[in-house]
């Protein structure tokens, strides 16, 4: 592992050693997560990414093309993004005991 001692401004903003920040790829974005006793930077990760040619072969199959497929590409992106999200604040919530998860009964019944 490797370590680096870096500067905090009075802004509260680090800067990325070069050699970490090319190793890893960062772009633009980074993820924080903050765990008991550390703060952790990662790359972000665009999981919807994934989901880019499913949501092109699909509203390609609709007949949708130039700006009309481009508005629909926008948006169906901007509602994964949402359920991504909404996704993790219930994982969290369920994390924290303030929600319940559902085990499953609750997903199949009784049978």
């Amino acid at each position: 592992m490797e370590r680096k001692i870096i500067n905090v401004t009075g802004k509260r903003q680090v800067t990325i050693p070069l050699k970490f920040y090319e190793r890893l790829s960062f772009g633009k974005e980074v993820e924080c997560f903050l765990t008991e006793d550390s703060i952790v930077l990662r790359p972000l990760s665009h999981s919807d990414d994934r989901f880019t040619m499913e949501i092109l072969k699909d509203l390609v199959s609709q007949g949708l093309s130039g700006d009309e497929l481009l508005s629909a590409f926008t948006e169906q992106r901007a509602n994964i993004k949402k359920a991504v999200s909404l996704l993790i604040d219930e994982t969290d919530e369920i994390a924290d005991g303030k929600r319940k998860g559902a085990n499953t009964k609750d997903i199949f019944g009784e049978e």
